[in-house]
């Protein structure tokens, strides 16, 4: 979801925002979530998302929903449990409208939530809904990306910074909020800079520069010796191709798509739906739309139509005829060759993760002379200027060096990615 380009310049407010040209708003949700009702959050919001000022309550598929953020899709306790923790986590937000009123607010991240007969429904308070909503206040979460975190604090860090990747900056956030943020708030542990900056912050960053597609830099400002704010400087990884696995271009392509748009479809919700139900069975409920004849809203009666699988009144079968079931077997043939790139694109990007994630590991083990010497000795071995440039600013993680940073490791450690 786009930004909006603030300018920071100074901090007000209880949660130390900046005060800019434009509308600003800050929504800061609970750090005690664990990683996956973290990720849950993220993908009922999008799932949510086209109707959310305009729909009371929304549904998705209780299955897909535990599949899409890694429970087991028969694990119904689990998913009960976040969902409640969903309910009992509060949403704040403290901001200035244009006019340079302060707004301050609370309410829970869901109003509500219930499954019944395999479908989770749920909704917003309407209040944080228009927040939500609002692309200057909150940025939606690639769920694709978040697939990558394996920590909570690491996608909580990457939530809080990702809607400032215009700006270059969240701006500084005084300690007692960063912590709330992280979920550590309350903690004589973490109360100490030293503890906070080894378990929390060090390794947060570490894992939103490693596994997101943004680049982060934590910076400190201090009062005397002690340090009491935290700000992050933000920028795109250049590198984010990596991290790109929705093939979003590919559905954009396909037919289907093309006539869900022509119907007023979001893009967001004709992706969604070409995932969740498939080519074919979209192309029914559009056939069966299109059969009713003048309907108020195409949108809704599709919505409703996938979601209840309407059925057109049954016709006399006609056994198709030779030329059709040829083309249905080319179709069949021309989709498995697809899917069959599809694997091996997606084996590719897992191994070239398993090995740069090795070859991480290979450089921690060595000292500072012998990482020096590692690095010098590879510039040596690389033909033109663009590769070695790449490799100064990326290190062992450059994407166009990548074969050759594998070759190097595996002639100096032969059984390294074995």
């Amino acid at each position: 979801m786009p930004d909006t380009q603030l300018d920071m310049d100074q901090l007000s407010g209880a949660l130390r925002r900046e005060t800019v040209k434009k509308n600003v708003a800050a929504i800061h949700i609970s750090g005690k979530l664990t990683l996956l009702q973290r990720k849950l959050s993220n993908v009922l919001l999008l799932n949510a998302y086209d109707a959310l000022t305009s729909a009371p309550t929304h549904t998705i598929d209780a299955r897909t929903l535990a599949m899409m953020v890694g429970y087991n899709s028969n694990d119904f306790d689990t998913l009960r449990a976040s969902l409640r923790a969903l309910a009992e986590t509060v949403a704040e937000w403290d901001m200035l409208d244009e006019q340079g009123r302060q707004e301050w607010g609370v309410s829970s991240l869901l109003s509500f939530a219930k499954l019944k007969n395999g479908i989770c429904e749920y909704a917003y308070s309407p209040a944080l809904a228009q927040k939500l909503y609002d692309p200057k206040i909150y940025a939606l979460i690639n769920v694709q990306i978040q697939r990558n975190f394996s920590s909570g604090h690491g996608l909580a860090l990457y939530e809080n910074c990702y809607r400032f990747v215009r700006t270059g900056s969240t701006g500084w956030w005084a300690l007692d909020v960063f912590r709330k943020l992280m979920g550590v708030d309350g903690s004589d542990y973490y109360g100490s800079f030293k503890h906070l900056n080894a378990k929390i912050i060090k390794p947060a960053v570490a894992e939103v520069n490693k596994s997101s597609d943004i680049l982060i830099e934590p910076e400190f400002r201090k009062k005397g010796r002690s340090v009491t704010d935290i700000r992050f400087l933000i920028k795109g990884n250049p590198q984010k191709a990596m991290f790109e696995i929705d093939d979003s271009d590919g559905v954009r392509n396909l037919p289907i798509y093309k006539t869900l748009r022509k119907q007023g479809v979001s893009d967001r919700l004709a992706r969604q739906w070409i995932a969740e139900h498939g080519e074919d069975y979209v192309q029914q409920k559009l056939d069966y739309v299109s059969g009713q004849g003048d309907v108020k809203s195409t949108v809704g009666y599709l919505s409703a139509a996938l979601r209840d699988d309407y059925q057109l009144a049954e016709k006399e079968v006609v056994p198709p005829s030779a030329e059709a079931v040829e083309a249905a077997r080319l179709r069949q043939a021309e989709r498995a060759q697809e899917d069959q790139a599809y694997n091996a694109r997606a084996a590719e990007r897992a191994e070239r993760s398993r090995k740069l994630s090795i070859v991480e590991e290979l450089v921690s083990r060595r000292n500072p002379t012998q990482r020096d010497a590692d690095k010098r000795l590879f510039l040596s071995g690389l033909d033109n200027d663009l590769d070695r440039e790449h490799f100064r600013a990326h290190g062992w993680r450059s994407g166009l060096n990548a074969s050759a940073i594998f070759d190097f490791w595996e002639e100096l450690e032969p059984d390294a990615f074995v």
